[in-house]
């Protein structure tokens, strides 16, 4: 057991160092782990490993098909987000495509048995990054210095970079065969860069859940995240006083219900999550204008032998940035106390934090070698999505600004019993 936590303390120091990536549900990824990720984020009910049960719902470390035994995953993503933007200002049209970057995103989570009789007791222990937003449109045209006056810049939000890392340690407890409950700790370390120089800082908060088997086949599960706030310093400066503003980004509370079922002796699993994401309530994102999102996720693993599971998914959530049609650039607009001109809050909030994605799709797979371990892979595609808003600039010229988004994500990962 001791070497078991030695590998988490090493993973988690490898992940706080990795870089940020597009997110797809609002700045959320839809799920962690190539298994749950290659089924549209589902696990409410039913995740099939250590870290989608951290992730998901810690009540399921009981009912996990890894149960009674201890295991432990090792996850990575490489994300490959595909950001747009046109500005058309006086007359002219400005393009650009943000700077193509593959992210690396790591994740590893470990569940083991305390107990051997009922009530039975598990521990979880999971790092992983689940936030993740930025663009990169520096040396491009839209990074226009002194486009107005000779002294106002084309746009603001020309560069962004946003990441969030959670430490969950999680227990879980199953009173009786058909109910089981779980609590988990999340501790965040997020990093914000507005190209002044990351500022990073720490937040705290707690994940709730429950499952209930209503039949052998059937499983209902309930889970809830609470706020975490985080406070940025010196991230840029809002109302150009000549000094670096600070910026409050509260991970949102959210409410998730889920709905699992097994047919063909376990060989072949559906499963459904619905998932209510509080963005208009949360520090950052109220002052951006984002509404609240409900996340739709399906997903279908069948194993058509033993040791083979082959796996699909899709997950559907609006994009959550307000459409501002026909706003005044003229006109001041605060954010958190500090007054930036309307014309520039919008570049701000649709250039820089353009999560604008709704549709995905995902597939992947699984082989079991052994009944200790296993290979897993996933695909997603988010398909493309544009928002376009018309106003006018601080001139009170027409301006138009526009933001498209697609992204591609590659999955794999270990899982090792013991």
């Amino acid at each position: 057991m001791t070497k078991v936590f030695k590998f988490i303390v090493i993973l988690s120091a490898v992940l706080m160092l990795a870089p940020a990536a597009f997110a797809t549900n609002g700045d959320n990824l839809i799920g962690i782990g190539p298994i749950a990720r290659s089924m549209g984020g589902v696990g409410i009910a039913a995740p099939q490993d250590a870290i989608g049960a951290v992730f998901a719902n810690p009540a399921a470390m009981c009912f996990g098909p890894y149960c009674p035994s201890s295991e432990i995953n090792f996850g990575g993503t490489l994300f490959m987000p595909h950001p747009k933007t046109e500005i058309t200002s006086g007359g002219q049209t400005f393009k650009a495509t943000s700077s193509e970057k593959v992210y690396m995103i790591p994740a590893i989570g470990v569940s083991v048995p305390i107990s051997t009789q009922a009530p039975f007791w598990r521990f979880g222990l999971a790092a992983y990054g689940v936030t993740g937003l930025g663009v990169d449109y520096r040396g491009t045209s839209v990074d226009a210095p002194g486009h107005f006056f000779g002294q106002a810049p084309l746009i603001a939000g020309e560069f962004s970079e946003l990441q969030i890392m959670k430490f969950a340690p999680a227990l879980s407890c199953q009173p009786i065969p058909e109910l089981s409950f779980g609590l988990a700790v999340h501790v965040d370390y997020a990093s914000l860069d507005l190209r002044q120089g990351a500022s990073a800082n720490y937040g705290l908060g707690v994940q709730a859940g429950s499952i209930y088997k209503l039949t052998d086949s059937l499983s209902l599960g309930l889970n809830y995240v609470s706020p975490q706030n985080v406070k940025h310093k010196n991230v840029t400066d809002f109302d150009n006083n000549g000094t670096l503003d600070n910026l409050d980004l509260e991970s949102p509370q959210q409410v998730g219900l889920g709905l699992a079922y097994t047919f063909l002796d376990n060989k072949l699993l559906l499963e459904g999550d619905v998932k209510w994401i509080n963005w208009a309530d949360a520090n950052g994102y109220e002052s951006f204008d984002w509404r609240d999102q409900w996340v739709y996720s399906i997903g279908a693993q069948v194993k058509p032998i033993s040791n083979l599971a082959l796996r699909v998914g899709y997950n559907y959530a609006r994009n959550p940035v307000k459409n501002h049609d026909g706003f005044s650039g003229r006109t001041n607009t605060s954010i958190q106390g500090k007054i930036i001109p309307t014309y520039f809050f919008e570049t701000f909030r649709i250039v820089g934090f353009p999560a604008i994605v709704e549709h995905h799709i995902t597939c992947g797979l699984g082989y079991e070698f052994s009944p200790r371990f296993a290979l897993n892979a996933g695909y997603m595609h988010a398909f493309e999505k544009g928002i376009t808003e018309r106003g006018t600039d601080i001139t009170g010229q027409p301006v138009s600004i526009k933001s498209t988004l697609y992204e591609d994500s590659i999955d794999f990962g270990f899982t090792w019993r013991f």
